[in-house]
């Protein structure tokens, strides 16, 4: 299997669009208010949100997006006015990431991990 998509729900769907496309995902299908897709800049994932009025945070979705050069991408969303909860941090699974939530309360959170990502040291083969 292959990821496809991965679809949240926001309760403003414009200001979502407006905020994943600074983070430079390319819309692709422009159906608002009701749906709005993304394609990566790399891979073949695509990335898509819905119109849900009634949406509640629950701190429930975690969206991750990979980029080679976080620390160049994190500087560039910062001068573009996007704001980080946490900063980029080298973690112990040997990731780096940083955190910000986009405008529904979804936790965003950019990483590099390259061979890490699915082949840690600790990999069960």
């Amino acid at each position: 299997m292959n990821l496809n998509q991965v679809t949240i729900s926001s309760a403003d769907l414009e200001k979502a669009v407006e905020f994943y496309t600074l983070l430079g995902l390319k819309l692709i299908v422009d159906a608002l208010p009701r749906y709005a897709r993304f394609e990566c800049p790399d891979g073949d994932a695509t990335f898509s949100i819905h119109f849900n009025e009634n949406k509640q945070q629950h701190n429930n979705t975690f969206v991750y997006f990979e980029d080679g050069n976080l620390e160049a991408l994190v500087f560039q969303l910062k001068q573009k006015g996007i704001t980080f909860i946490s900063e980029l941090e080298h973690k112990s699974w040997l990731w780096a990431e940083a955190h910000l939530l986009d405008p529904d309360g979804n936790k965003i959170i950019l990483f590099k991990a390259g061979e890490n990502r699915k082949n840690p040291p600790w990999r069960i083969n």
